[in-house]
């Protein structure tokens, strides 16, 4: 397996992981004092399933069947296990705090990748992944900050 082929897995579980994490966690916000963030977040969840997409289309051309491997049913990669934790009970301010907890992993997961051997041709589109994903991380964070 190449270097490009495992880091692209091993991102395509961080982003189909955050997909489901916002996901759940807009489903708890939106009866919540804060639909505007429940919004957002079901946004960043689709921005999660189109570069999950992106990234099975690359790895897909190393030949390597990441659907099969990359989907966990029922479990919640560890950046977003609080989520789970935090979906059971009605505090808004839990769900963001869960949200950033995801949120930090998936920005180690993009920084720890953008350090390793990587194609100039993956770099770019890793690059352009990473300012969604901080982005998004810094939104959650913001929410963090004033709450």
């Amino acid at each position: 397996m190449s270097a490009d082929e495992s880091i692209a897995t091993d991102l395509i579980r961080t982003l189909e992981n955050g997909k489901e994490g916002f996901t759940r966690a807009a489903e708890k916000l939106s009866d919540s004092d804060r639909p505007e963030v429940a919004q957002k977040f079901r946004a960043f969840a689709q921005e999660r399933a189109v570069m999950s997409d992106e990234l099975k289309a690359i790895a897909g051309a190393y030949g390597d069947d990441v659907d099969q491997r990359t989907t966990v049913p029922g479990a919640v990669h560890r950046g977003w296990i609080a989520v789970k934790d935090a979906l059971t009970g009605d505090d808004a301010d839990a769900v963001i705090n869960a949200a950033e907890t995801g949120e930090d992993h998936a920005v180690e997961e993009y920084e720890k990748a953008l350090a390793g051997d990587i194609s100039p041709e993956f770099r770019p589109v890793l690059t352009r992944q990473f300012a969604a994903v901080k982005a998004a991380h810094d939104y959650v964070r913001g929410l963090v900050s004033t709450s």
